[in-house]
Formats: C-alpha cells, sequence, structure tokens
C-alpha cells in the first residue's frame, strides 16, 4: 500500500497566513448574515457598514453588530495587507538607497585610483592631438579624411539591376544598328 506524504497537505487551512498577496485589489465573496457580499476589501467594508446602518435603524441591534463585526474583519484584513505593502515598499527603498550608496563608494574610489595613478583627473588620461609646427617655407601637408572627400552618388536599388541590364545591352544593340550616314557620306 503507498504511504501517505506527510509533507504535502490538501487542506486549505494550513497555507501560509504571512502571505497575503494583493488582498487590496483582490475580489472576496463573503458569506454574511443577509447572503453573500462580494467584491474588494473595501466595497465589502463599505457594504456592511451600510448594512449595520441600516438594521441599526431598524431597530436590529443584533444584526447591527453582527454587520459590524464582518466589517472590521475585513477592515482588519485591509490595513494588515497595507501594512506589509508598505514594509515590502520601504525594504525595496532601503536596498535601492544602499546599492546606490554602494555604486556612489565605486565610483569615487575609481577616481581616486585614476588620480593616483595618473596624477590627474580623468580628462588628463584622455590621449591629446599632437601639433606640429610648419617650419617657414616648407609645404604643409593634409592628409585627406573621409568627410573631405565628395560623396558618391548613390544608387537605389530598385534601378541598379535595370542599370546593369541596360549597361550589357548597350554594346550589343550599339553593333547591331547600322551606322547612320553622315554628312560627307551623303554629300
Amino acid at each position: 500500500m503507498r504511504q501517505p506524504n506527510k509533507n504535502r497537505s490538501r487542506n486549505k487551512n494550513n497555507r501560509s497566513k504571512n502571505n497575503m498577496g494583493n488582498v487590496v485589489n483582490r475580489v472576496f465573496d463573503s458569506a454574511g448574515p443577509e447572503g453573500k457580499v462580494r467584491g474588494t476589501p473595501s466595497q465589502i467594508i463599505e457594504k456592511y457598514q451600510s448594512l449595520a446602518r441600516d438594521a441599526q435603524l431598524s431597530g436590529d441591534r443584533v444584526a447591527a453588530e453582527n454587520f459590524t463585526q464582518h466589517s472590521e474583519h475585513y477592515t482588519r484584513m485591509l490595513a494588515e495587507a497595507q501594512r506589509q505593502q508598505e514594509a515590502a515598499n520601504a525594504k525595496r527603498e532601503a536596498e535601492q538607497a544602499e546599492r546606490n550608496r554602494q555604486q556612489q563608494e565605486q565610483r569615487e574610489a575609481q577616481a581616486e585610483q585614476q588620480r593616483q595613478n595618473g596624477g590627474g583627473d580623468a580628462a588628463d588620461d584622455a590621449p591629446k592631438a599632437e601639433t606640429v609646427e610648419q617650419q617657414p617655407g616648407e609645404a604643409a601637408e593634409l592628409v585627406e579624411t573621409p568627410e573631405d572627400r565628395p560623396a558618391k552618388p548613390r544608387r537605389s536599388r530598385r534601378n541598379s539591376r535595370k542599370d546593369t541590364v541596360a549597361s550589357e545591352d548597350a554594346p550589343v544593340a550599339a553593333a547591331e544598328q547600322p551606322a547612320e550616314p553622315t554628312a560627307e557620306a551623303a554629300g
């Protein structure tokens, strides 16, 4: 016979209650004394409070107290979820602040190390352009750069095939055509 697994429980009540999840926006089905009430915790709270007011106005103190207790239950649940969200947000912000502080310290340490190694800041470490003084009577040698060259006309992809075909056919077409009579031959 198969041995039951004691580590795995099929009972919903054994689930962790610490993880409230997104209770603020979660939709609940509340089985109250007047039937089911469905909605987010804030909507359920509002509905039970209005039912409690109605019961109190009609003189039913027991029903009013019952609705009030249901309302308080969802109020406590909502407050706990909000506290957990705020704690999680504060933890995230603290972790981000710590990461930012560590990154700043690393940048400062790198800058200090560069100052110690290079004797200056990062601007001093950049390569400097060499200047050559021209002696009187020497011709200045200019180097052509890509910016100085005229731009080549670009062919569009659509016309490039037609141009290639036309250029291949051009010598053949010229050879096949008879030469036109010139003015000397005609006269």
